[in-house]
């Protein structure tokens, strides 16, 4: 087959499972899980024989007409240089480990086979906006995954926790889709035409008259999409879904799509030195925000969650500095590791019997019981922390490297200023991360909560998972020599300056950490006393705590020895409930909408409503008025007349005589 066909079928087979698994899903059961796991796999196989093929050379690029338009042209098209052609095989490998995985972890649930027909739908678009070579075709598979978001999260329906996340992740992502769909008409405009090829072209023969217009515009749904300030606030709350689900969105897809789709676009936004700015600034503070409130959650998996917002805004910010092989590859190790980390946390749950709060405080006793999430989920844990020589040091490092580049000056693309704010930022969220990956390792595996039951060895499906997403979480940093011809030529290896910076910051985060853990755990063993737990008032409670109250659970109080209590101080209040974004936007936008809402079901009802009834009423009284008249005695309406006829003699008269004396 040629290359182009073998890139057709990579997100077709998805599709198409996602249709079989639908369809058969009463009538044949025994063929979900095939129908689910077969064409992942299979779509694994072409992607690899794809990147293979392009091997980092010239794109790979076909198109034919999809409908005509009457302006500008709609094309299936096909695009695939190397940045395309390596995120298509992380996205694909991703699932296929997801669905192996959701084979034993949704075992028993009733839903499954419309849990794994999404999932591969999802894959399927997150593929189609990888591979689309026109920026319609891949604002459709933008859309489809923000409808499977949608479903996928609020999978476990029946809980009003899923049921409010999914509607958040829908509305806020939409919230930011509305000004990216005006942005790529625009773009469209300008440039004449929706292809890539065509949209890059024009940017680099100055064609594209509004670039910062349409560069903000877009921005919005990036922001959306990949979950940064100010609209990130859905990520976290999208925990309620069920965590392969967690995994599937954070490493390869949906969030992905963001980074992946400004790295396709760069040109257009370097464009505008104002975007660019606006996007380092975005970065700096998503960064930063996002590592202190992961710093203070007590659930595992909303540290995750709050971790990949951060890991993210590494991305962006390499994207602002204008480089974006540095933020692609940094995708690429994020996804490997970020997507071994929420399975092994769902390893975790399982094996701490708390599945809707997985509350690290409560566990103990969980390195012995589940050796292979303990092993994995520490690799895991080395790699977010940047840790060499494992995956994420070297992503990480070719971000920080990128950033010094462009705040000392070296750089074309972007102005200084977003140089200097995304290398501080990112040596400070560093720092952070090394600290709350360690937190996470102390509490989840190191904790002295109550040992829930043991339920058995975890299934082979699970274990091997994690063993196989484990390799490139340790070994891909080390190919990092061998990308360059996959990412534009650019040399991706970490120099010795933010080498000992970054690793230096980090490995400062984690002794801290680590100490602080030691002195708390001492001082209690030595006075027989826990310290008195951090009183969190509703409604400004951290999340963990407000789903307690919802579920009618003891509300956990923080752990007596969480490093976290010491680290933070006042701080933790405010970053466990994500320094109350939610609240602000609670206060400028709910409430006011609300309100507004308020008085116009006041103004229907008491207003409008009142207008209609009346005029009802108006008609019934005329009506029984007239029909009391109706009495059926001749003699009776005889009299009426006479006094009518005498009444209308009298205003004539009366008139008359008004008109002769003026």
């Amino acid at each position: 087959m040629t290359t182009t066909t073998l890139a057709v079928l990579v997100p077709l087979l998805p599709f198409l499972g996602s249709i079989a698994g639908l369809l058969l899903g009463r009538t044949a059961p025994g063929f979900v899980r095939p129908l689910a796991v077969l064409p992942a796999l299979t779509a694994v196989a072409l992607a690899v024989v794809v990147a293979v093929r392009q091997d980092g050379g010239r794109a790979i690029a076909a198109s034919t007409q999809l409908t005509p338009t009457g302006s500008v042209p709609i094309d299936l098209a096909l695009f695939i240089d190397g940045f395309a052609a390596l995120t298509a095989v992380l996205v694909a490998v991703v699932a296929s480990c997801v669905q192996i995985y959701s084979t034993a972890y949704l075992r028993d649930d009733p839903r499954y086979s419309s849990y794994a027909a999404l999932v591969s739908l999802f894959t399927s678009a997150m593929l189609l906006v990888v591979y689309s070579g026109d920026l319609m075709v891949l604002l459709v598979g933008w859309e489809i995954m923000g409808i499977c978001s949608y479903f996928l999260v609020g999978h476990y329906w029946e809980t009003p926790e899923a049921r409010a996340a999914s509607l958040k992740a829908f509305l806020v992502t939409k919230l930011g889709d509305v000004p990216f769909l005006i942005g790529l008409f625009a773009l469209a405009v300008d440039a004449g035409t929706f292809r890539i090829t065509g949209v890059l072209g024009a940017v680099a023969a100055g064609s594209i008259e509004h670039p910062t217009l349409i560069a903000l515009l877009l921005l919005a749904g990036v922001a959306g999409k990949s979950a940064q300030f100010p609209l990130h606030t859905w990520l976290p709350d999208a925990m309620a879904g069920p965590t392969p689900v967690s995994a599937l969105i954070h490493a390869a897809t949906m969030v992905a799509a963001g980074i992946y789709f400004v790295a396709r676009l760069l040109p257009v936004f370097a464009a505008s030195a104002a975007a660019m700015t606006v996007l380092a600034v975005m970065a700096a503070i998503t960064m930063v925000g996002s590592a202190l409130a992961a710093l203070a959650q007590d659930d595992i998996k909303r540290v995750l969650a709050y971790s990949t917002i951060g890991q993210l805004g590494y991305m962006a910010g390499a994207l602002a500095v204008g480089d974006r092989g540095a933020a692609v590859f940094h995708l690429m190790s994020h996804g490997a590791f970020k997507a071994l980390l929420f399975l092994a946390a769902g390893v975790i749950i399982h094996a701490a019997g708390t599945n809707s709060l997985a509350a690290m405080s409560r566990m103990s006793g969980l390195a012995k019981r589940i050796p292979d999430a303990y092993w994995t989920m520490t690799i895991a844990l080395l790699a977010l922390a940047a840790i060499p020589p494992f995956a994420g040091f070297f992503s990480k490092e070719a971000v920080l490297v990128a950033a010094e580049h462009t705040a000392l000056g070296d750089s074309d693309i972007a102005p200084a200023a977003a140089g200097w704010a995304v290398l501080v930022s990112g040596l400070l969220t560093a720092l952070l991360t090394a600290a709350y990956a360690m937190r996470l390792w102390l509490l989840a595996f190191r904790g002295r909560g109550a040992e829930a039951p043991d339920h058995g060895r975890q299934p082979l499906a699970m274990t091997t998972v994690l063993w196989v997403l484990a390799v490139p979480s340790l070994a891909f940093g080390l190919t990092v020599g061998r990308l360059p011809r996959w990412f534009d030529g650019h040399d991706l290896a970490p120099t010795v300056t933010t080498a000992v910076l970054g690793t230096g910051v980090a490995l400062v985060g984690g002794l801290i950490t680590y100490g602080t853990w030691r002195h708390m755990s001492a001082v209690i063993v030595r006075t027989g006393a826990a310290v008195a737990p951090d009183v969190v008032p509703h409604p400004d409670a951290e999340p963990a705590l407000v789903e307690a109250e919802a579920l009618h659970l003891p509300r956990p109080a923080p752990a007596p020895y969480d490093p976290a209590r010491l680290l933070l101080g006042p701080l933790r209040r405010h970053a466990a409930a994500g320094f109350h974004v939610d609240a602000v936007y609670t206060a400028l936008f709910v409430r006011p909408v609300r309100a507004a809402a308020e008085l116009v079901r006041f103004l229907d009802r008491e207003v409008v409503d009142t207008y209609v009834r009346g005029s009802g009423t108006g008609a019934r009284l005329l009506g029984a008025g007239v029909r009391r008249a109706q009495t059926g005695n001749v003699q009776t309406y005889l009299t009426v007349l006479v006094a009518g006829t005498v009444v209308l003699a009298v205003a004539a008269v009366v008139l008359s005589n008004v008109n002769a004396g003026s």
